[in-house]
């Protein structure tokens, strides 16, 4: 295939400066394209540094299998070496460092070590077949502080002995329970029992003051009785406090759908419990329980304090909810949805819902928790006054819409006394610090995202990955901690990820570009050339003419602004009329239109082939994506489904008015949200869209889970509305344009209920040209090579039939 250059464009334009000039090679296929992508070659994950700094680890996926190896490669350049089993019994793990750095710690295979930075002596601390982790050494250096679920222990460094720093009882105390009558009278009559008791009692009495004088001791439990559970604990460095998340023991679960499986290892069909829906089963409100190990006493932290905590942010839908099912006899429903006096919060994300947390300070003297309203309307960071058991409030964010599930990272710096954190106050995120008793300051500021704050080992400098210079650009970033100006590091354009070296002097860089895999590369922190040390991706796939994505910009026809898109097309524009396809990315809140790697990688290769036969791609970052701030973020809120669909349709126009395309010729498609809103599009606006492909969409938002779901619709029951009028199943009567449904059969993130849902709609009432694809072996995102084979003939042939040889205009 020859090498299909960069077409010219009425309108905004980006060509990525790395991309490379590929050598010719033979037509596309999509058994190449869909094959096992072992091909490509494989992405660079999870580099960490070496506990001396001088070496980087990081893993690869082993050809033929989901394997991950671990590889060792200096820092200084030379060939990466695949540590077998022997040589990863002497690895490194990613390392914590003590306030002297005279000790490293890090888990590896689940255990604990030390190691000691001047003599390199390692030491084992644990050997159990439990996984600790969250090494930590105390603010003294005196112990080695780790995890085993919510229980802590400590490590000591002189003797080499570990010990919980406390044990946790969730019952009662039996020592406390109070005799009844009938007990009284035992004790009454007979006095071998009263004997018994008093000997009970001296030898509890001696424990209490042995364990008192001895701190050698296992200390003695803390009883917090039966009605509540941890689900996350966090030790101070100086040994004084554990803070413990809690939730209510008991708590009804919302019945979750199933997912069956028709092929098994057995031969018998299987039945999985899944999830379940929204509004079925909300999150469990959490609760502080602060524990003074020294006097030993537990105090519940009350969030009675926060700002806006005794608000209800949705009122007004609460009412209008309430008034409706009143008048419609359902008093009982309505009760139920009486606002609670104080919201309910989460500090632990145990729903994979982004945000919450704990964080010490160095020293152990200060605590930050950020607290999230069950709602989603407002995330608080506070610090705890530990004489009054009591949150101080440092920080509130409010969001109408929704709180995001991204930028919500938070510390401390290195004087203990200064918070750190990022917010999207000002409609895009930034990096704030603040001063426990002073106001907080922005260390950045523009309309472009900051993420994945580091502070330097100094406490210098704080590193962060932002896309400034323009929405699809990502490059690594440093700024002073005191305030002062945002500098670019890095210049690739295409930064992934990013980890500071030990002593703070290097960067190891994740980087990619369209058709380049994730590398490692190590910068210095001030800048300059970096060093590339891995070629992970194969020669074979190099080698091809692939074509170079287009960044265009799509003027947005409702007043959004630049709508970002990435363009594919033919090197040369004959006139002629053409067909196209419109690709709709999954997520919602997902960013594919960059100079980087793409999670999308097959449906790009498949664009390359689409090209080839004669279309040309638009795959757009519609209104609800991510790295475009706040207002892009929350278009969709009460309403998904519509502010994307116009993006579409401009879209839709842009190719009609610059690149000669069909109006009646355009196909669309996309996988989960981009499944939805291939359906949105033919079922709101049939007659616009030629054909249509939908993978494993949510057909109907009442049937897809809480965390997400309730985010932008709200609760079903307060926000009925907004379910119906985002749900596709909803406008089914309106399929007009063929549709082809694929989805996994064992999908538990998308149900396929939802499709097969949406498809007896279609049965009854009497639409044609509809067709479902079912994959007993897959779930949500497909990992057979088959199974995506048959997938994209699928829409390979539905786009032949129904686009590309529909008449022309």
């Amino acid at each position: 295939m020859r090498r299909l250059l960069l077409a010219g464009l009425a309108a905004l334009l980006v060509v990525p400066a790395a991309a490379q000039t590929p050598t010719p090679s033979a037509p596309l296929d999509l058994q190449t394209i869909m094959a096992n992508p072992d091909w490509i070659g494989h992405p660079v994950e999870s580099p960490y540094w070496s506990v001396d700094g001088k070496d980087l680890y990081y893993g690869l996926k082993r050809d033929g299998s989901d394997v991950r190896d671990r590889y060792r490669v200096s820092a200084d350049g030379g060939a990466p070496v695949r540590l077998d089993p022997a040589q990863m019994g002497a690895a490194d793990g990613p390392a914590v460092y003590d306030r002297t750095h005279r000790h490293a710690a890090f888990v590896l295979h689940g255990d604990v070590f030390l190691v000691d930075l001047a003599s390199g002596q390692r030491t084992q601390v644990t050997r159990t077949p439990q996984h600790e982790s969250a090494p930590r050494f105390s603010a003294d250096g005196r112990t080695l502080q780790f995890r085993d679920g919510i229980a802590w222990y400590a490590y000591d460094l002189a003797s080499g002995v570990t010990a919980p720093v406390a044990i946790l009882k969730f019952a009662d105390d039996p020592q406390t329970k109070q005799p009844d009558a009938l007990a009284r009278h035992q004790l009454e009559l007979f006095s071998t029992l009263r004997a018994i008791k008093a000997d009970r009692d001296a030898v509890r009495e001696r424990d209490q003051a042995l364990d008192a004088a001895d701190p050698g001791r296992v200390p003695q439990p803390f009883w917090l009785g039966d009605k509540i559970r941890a689900v996350d604990s966090a030790l101070s460095p100086n040994g004084r406090w554990l803070l413990l998340v809690t939730v209510p023991a008991q708590r009804a679960a919302g019945a979750p759908g199933d997912v069956i499986h028709y092929v098994t290892d057995s031969g018998y069909t299987e039945v999985q419990h899944a999830r379940s829906y929204v509004g079925r089963n909300a999150p469990a409100p959490q609760s502080l329980l602060l524990l003074d190990l020294t006097a030993h006493t537990a105090k519940p932290i009350s969030t009675d304090t926060l700002p806006g905590i005794k608000d209800d942010p949705l009122k007004a839908l609460r009412e209008k909810a309430i008034a409706k099912l009143t008048a419609d006899g359902h008093a009982d429903e309505a009760k139920v949805l009486k606002a609670p006096d104080v919201r309910p919060v989460t500090i632990t994300d145990e729903e994979d819902t982004g945000g919450g947390g704990i964080a010490w300070s160095d020293d152990g003297n200060q605590v930050a928790v950020q607290l999230r309203a069950i709602d989603n309307k407002d995330r608080w960071l506070a610090t705890i006054d530990f004489a009054k058991a009591a949150l101080v409030a440092q920080e509130r964010l409010h969001d109408e819409a929704w709180i995001n599930w991204n930028f919500n990272d938070f510390g401390w710096e290195k004087d203990g006394r200064t918070l750190w954190y990022l917010s999207e106050a000002t409609g895009y995120s930034q990096l704030y610090v603040k001063p426990l008793d002073g106001k907080a300051k922005a260390l950045t500021q523009g309309a472009f995202e900051v993420s994945h704050p580091q502070l330097s080992p100094d406490g210098a400098w704080f590193y962060l990955r932002t896309n400034q210079i323009a929405p699809y650009s990502y490059d690594v970033y440093r700024v002073p901690a005191a305030g002062g100006e945002l500098t670019r590091i890095t210049h690739y354009q295409g930064m992934d990820a990013f980890v500071l070296s030990p002593d703070g002097t290097r960067l190891a860089v994740l980087h990619s570009a369209p058709y380049v895999l994730p590398q490692l590369a190590v910068a210095d922190v001030t800048g300059g050339n970096a060093r590339e040390l891995t070629a992970t991706t194969s020669p074979a796939f190099t080698a091809h003419a692939w074509i170079a994505p287009q960044i265009v910009g799509v003027p947005s026809s409702h007043g959004a602004g630049t709508i970002w898109a990435k363009y594919y097309g033919p090197a040369h524009d004959d006139g002629a009329p053409r067909p196209a396809v419109i690709f709709v990315h999954g997520a919602g809140y997902l960013q594919d239109v960059k100079l980087g790697w793409s999670s999308y990688y097959r449906e790009q290769l498949f664009h390359n082939l689409l090209v080839q036969q004669g279309y040309v791609v638009l795959d757009m970052d519609y209104r609800a994506s991510e790295g475009y701030g706040r207002a892009w973020r929350t278009a969709i809120y009460r309403n998904m489904g519509h502010p994307e669909l116009e993006d579409l349709l401009d879209g839709k126009a842009w190719l009609v008015a610059n690149h000669h395309v069909d109006p009646r010729r355009v196909g669309i498609y996309g996988g989960s949200y981009g499944g939805f809103m291939t359906e949105m599009a033919l079922l709101r606006a049939p007659g616009e869209f030629a054909a249509g492909a939908a993978l494993r969409a949510p057909s109907d938002w009442m049937t897809y889970n809480h965390g997400y779901t309730s985010d932008i619709l709200n609760d079903p029951q307060l926000d009925p509305e907004a379910y119906k009028t985002s749900s596709p199943i909803e406008y089914a009567a309106n399929l007009a344009d063929p549709l082809l449904i694929e989805h996994g059969l064992i999908d538990d993130n998308v149900l396929t209920a939802d499709s097969i849902r949406l498809y007896q709609r279609f049965v009854e009432l009497h639409k044609t040209n509809f067709w479902i694809s079912l994959y007993p072996l897959e779930r949500h995102g497909f990992v057979h090579p088959d199974s995506w084979y048959d997938e994209y003939r699928r829409i390979d042939e539905l786009f032949d039939t129904w686009v590309k040889r529909r008449p022309a205009q």
